[in-house]
């Protein structure tokens, strides 16, 4: 019997991913290289925080679950106070500030797939948590969000050749400078962003 093929969603810890394991009902199917979570044909993967953790687990779900495409989702600061806490929106480009290029030096551009109808933001990726306002002020100038994993995701998708699509959530402002508050704001807004995600994305992918 041929398999269906799978979506997979990859997330970069499982406080953000438990609304998603619990409201998709998604068991674990295994626990290394990284813990995955399956039901049906959709699996999702906890990568862990940063690039490389997020490049290793989505090449580890493109060639071991053999997905139809991959959707990054999870936690994202806003550069700007414009955006609310928990402002959901779907990245159409994403940034990496710390990684110019040797020639141009230029930041490299990642640009994954893009769904019509949804509130559109660039994303600055870095492995650097960007949490004074001074820096994330620099980062408004091209892009309205800023992640750790959102580039390598990208890159990771298109080397294997696969679709990728990026939805975040914002947990974080300039006037949020501290962990404890992004945690706090994590747990607050996680579950409409599930919500959000299992109304209005999944039943379009």
């Amino acid at each position: 019997m041929q398999k269906k093929p799978v979506t997979c969603l990859i997330m970069a810890t499982l406080l953000e991913a438990e609304p998603f394991i619990k409201g998709l009902s998604l068991k674990r199917a295994s626990s290394k290289p990284f813990p995955v979570y399956r039901a049906g044909n959709l699996a999702a993967v906890i990568s862990g925080i940063g690039k490389a953790n997020c490049a290793m687990a989505t090449a580890y779900a493109c060639l071991e679950l053999g997905p139809r495409l991959l959707v990054n989702l999870g936690a994202a600061g806003a550069t700007d106070a414009a955006l609310p806490l928990g402002a959901n929106l779907h990245v159409y480009l994403a940034v990496e500030f710390d990684r110019p290029g040797l020639r141009t030096k230029l930041p490299h551009e990642h640009t994954p797939d893009v769904l019509k109808g949804f509130s559109l933001a660039a994303i600055a990726t870095q492995d650097r948590p960007a949490l004074a306002a001074a820096e994330r002020r620099v980062l408004s100038e091209k892009t309205r969000l800023v992640d750790m994993e959102s580039a390598s995701f990208i890159q990771t998708c298109r080397k294997f050749g696969k679709k990728c699509y990026v939805f975040k959530f914002v947990t974080d402002t300039p006037a949020h400078s501290h962990g404890s508050a992004i945690v706090d704001n994590i747990e607050k807004y996680r579950g409409s962003f599930f919500e959000f995600f299992k109304s209005s994305v999944l039943t379009r992918l």
